[in-house]
């Protein structure tokens, strides 16, 4: 949205008339000073120059009279009938893409679909790098044949009728070429110098503000992922490739490629480096480094791809945090929300039960922190990460309840509260009233009670023999439970304690009046307390 002018309105265009009508009485609006009224305009260039609305029910049909379709979803739906129509003519496939038809179908009143081609030498550059400029800056859908091999045409839609449509081809081909001429022009220049040899360039580019350049970040994170692949287990050949590519992950922003098309950024990095000989794993960990760019996009598939970008995302988020920067409301200039959500993605999709403090610690120590600013700063990422996990099991629909309690356990990995969160679901533990009721009991009585151990001969008697002697089988058999990861023998021990404590509490006075008895007690819940509160504040399903 823009302002125009002096005034305060924002909106997309300028406000030039506005229509309001219940069916033949113009509702009074004002906005933008223009005021409502029953007069419109069709096409540009195919419609009348004003046009009266006699009734909101003529609305529809007197607009499509005067070449403007009025219904988003039916000019959707021609759209994309227009253009697989014209590809299947040409014995072709069209690289689909909706949001590219989502864009197309808002920028058009009257749509035509028609068919463009370009010199097949320019097939000799790397698909994305024609591709690219198609889609994002032409907004055209590129062909592909029956193997999916780049065709030298493309599809795009033109706002108006098939009037002269040769001549708007035309001017669209021209316009492409000269998109393809520079892609070409850059190309041969990247190619000039290999991606190692490029490193000397990271120094002229700064990462942030007081935070150095590109080469200093590639330094970080080659320190970073060795911290991070010891973490999670990463093998040896995993980790000389992530080496490798974390030595070229940032090369191809020197190159004039990426400068003039930065979505290329990565894509880029993986031809040039396989044009160069690297392996296809380096490549294509150089590649991922930047996935997932978008919800809903392909996530890291390789072991040094998914470090990589883990790593890279660390050090962009702590890094923007250490400067205050931290994202409030709408505002989130360097995506750090997406790239949070990015992490948790990839961890939620791995088999890496890994704690990411270390890794955050380690980037603050890279990024020179203060000693004495580490720990607020660390809150704040861990609350940062812990929300936009939260959100995460909303969009699944996960009841608020079970998240909270999950969430209640700061020491819970990614992969632990993913298996603990189908565990709850699967055996739904939060319906047991008896249970919350029990846990709730014994966190009123020790919620600050530190525990120091439970000193059995003070145990008198049965019930308090009988809840000892069931805690500490739970306690070993949750132990167990998590060592093995089978989350749902862990979210079913609480539930054993339940009869255990419920006797416990009929038949024995925890405040006797001998001190040492009260106080071994009162270990004796926390004991049992504990145990049952492994996986989280069990209170939070009441």
């Amino acid at each position: 949205s823009m302002h125009w002018g002096n005034l305060d309105a924002k909106f997309v265009r300028p406000v030039r008339w506005l229509v309001a009508l219940l069916d033949e009485e113009v509702i009074p609006v004002e906005f933008a000073t223009v005021k409502s009224g029953n007069v419109t305009r069709g096409h540009r260039f195919l419609g009348a120059d004003e046009i009266t609305i006699k009734n909101a029910s003529s609305y529809v049909d007197t607009l499509k009279e005067n070449f403007v379709m009025v219904d988003q979803d039916a000019r959707r739906e021609l759209i994309s009938k227009q253009l697989h129509d014209m590809a299947a003519s040409k014995n072709a496939s069209i690289v689909w893409d909706d949001d590219l038809l989502e864009e197309i179908n808002y920028l058009v009143e009257w749509p035509t679909a028609l068919c463009g081609g370009f010199e097949e030498s320019y097939l000799a550059l790397p698909d994305a790098a024609i591709i690219t400029p198609m889609k994002d800056h032409q907004r055209y859908f590129p062909l592909v044949d029956q193997d999916g091999k780049l065709l030298p045409m493309f599809l795009t839609v033109r706002n108006g009728s098939d009037h002269s449509i040769e001549v708007v081809q035309a001017g669209n081909e021209r316009v492409l070429r000269a998109r393809l001429d520079d892609a070409k022009f850059f190309f041969n220049e990247d190619r000039k110098k290999p991606l190692i040899d490029r490193q000397d360039g990271l120094t002229k580019i700064v990462f942030q503000e007081g935070l150095g350049n590109l080469a200093d970040k590639t330094e970080r994170l080659l320190k970073l992922g060795r911290v991070f692949g010891k973490e999670c287990g990463l093998h040896e050949d995993a980790a000389v490739v992530l080496e490798r590519a974390t030595e070229l992950a940032k090369t191809d922003l020197t190159t004039g490629m990426v400068t003039e098309f930065t979505e290329l950024q990565g894509v880029m990095g993986k031809e040039y480096a396989l044009l160069d000989g690297e392996s296809p794993e380096v490549a294509e960990a150089i590649f991922e480094q930047y996935l997932p760019r978008f919800a809903g996009d392909v996530l890291p598939q390789t072991e040094a791809g998914k470090v990589l970008s883990i790593i890279d995302k660390v050090d962009n988020i702590v890094a923007t945090f250490s400067r205050g920067l931290i994202p409030t409301g709408s505002q989130d200039p360097y995506a750090l929300r997406r790239q949070t959500i990015g992490i948790l993605n990839i961890l939620l999709g791995s088999e890496w039960n890994i704690s990411l403090r270390p890794i955050f610690k380690a980037s603050m120590e890279l990024l020179n922190v203060p000693a004495e600013k580490q720990d607020e700063l660390l809150g704040q990422v861990e609350e940062f990460f812990t929300l936009r996990l939260k959100n995460i099991f909303l969009d699944r629909e996960v009841p608020h309840h079970v998240i909270d309690l999950l969430l209640s356990n700061n020491e819970l990995s990614v992969a632990d509260a993913e298996g603990l969160v189908n565990a709850l679901l699967a055996n739904r533990i939060d319906e047991n009233v008896e249970l919350v009721q029990a846990y709730t009991r014994m966190y009123n009585l020790v919620k600050d009670v530190e525990y120091t151990g439970v000193n059995s001969d003070l145990l008198k008697e049965d019930a308090e023999k009988a809840l000892f002697e069931a805690a500490s089988k739970a306690s070993e058999a949750s132990s167990a439970a998590w060592e093995a990861g089978d989350y749902d023998a862990v979210v079913a021990v609480p539930a054993t304690l339940v009869p255990a404590i419920n006797k416990f509490f009929e038949d024995v006075m925890v405040m006797d009046k001998d001190e040492a008895i009260k106080a071994n007690r009162l270990q004796l819940v926390r004991l049992a307390y504990s145990v049952m509160a492994i996986i989280g504040d069990i209170s939070a399903l009441k």
